[in-house]
């Protein structure tokens, strides 16, 4: 008579309600250290966590951080501002939430930049949670002023709408200095509304 086949019992269910609170003790320690300095144990201290729960969940730094990076939370603007103007929707833009989780992002793209020409996924999750939400807001304030004719119709909007993170980046990262309302006014006055305004023909359509 064949004996009957054990019977495997399931493996216990991995729980995912802390992940939340992981990654974004991941962000925190890795906008702090960068990438080459950041460990595991240093984000399992933070979140408060056994080391063992995070290798059971990412089995290497590299996908923690892609994943955290990855979860990033988004700027949705939903609600784009509609005053009237094109300066005047930029400059609605401009709020102190979103300047604070603008220089966070910074901090952390600077934590991974010897990582991206490791991890080219990397570089999607970074540029999908920090560089294209405010691209495309701006896409949309610009095209809307295009349609209401207030500025010049072949103005060059795409990359028009990655000046002012770029500006802000050099100045973050390279100048080491804040960025402050005043040097994102100077963006929209100085740069942005200059390189879109209509010539006098225009304007008097001559």
């Amino acid at each position: 008579m064949t004996s009957a086949a054990p019977v495997v019992k399931p493996g216990r269910k991995r729980d995912h309600t802390r992940d939340p609170e992981i990654l974004d003790a991941a962000l925190e320690v890795l906008a702090e250290t960068g990438y080459d300095c950041m460990t595991i144990d240093q984000v399992a201290a933070r979140a408060k966590a056994g080391k063992a729960t995070l290798y059971r969940r990412w089995s290497s730094k590299a996908e923690l951080v892609i994943d955290a990076v990855g979860c990033l939370k988004k700027d949705t603007f939903d609600s784009l501002p509609d005053t009237g103007t094109l300066r005047g929707d930029l400059l609605a833009m401009i709020r102190p939430p979103t300047m604070a989780d603008a220089q966070k992002k910074i901090r952390i793209m600077s934590g991974v930049v010897s990582m991206l020409e490791k991890s080219p996924e990397l570089a999607d999750a970074l540029r999908a949670a920090m560089v294209e939400p405010r691209a495309t807001a701006n896409r949309t304030l610009l095209r809307r002023a295009i349609d209401r004719g207030e500025i010049r119709a072949d103005c060059n909007v795409e990359m028009l709408s990655q000046v002012s993170a770029s500006m802000v980046f050099y100045r973050t990262m390279i100048l080491r200095q804040p960025v402050d309302r005043d040097f994102l006014l100077s963006i929209v006055d100085e740069v942005l509304l200059p390189a879109v305004r209509k010539t006098d023909t225009e304007v008097t359509g001559g």
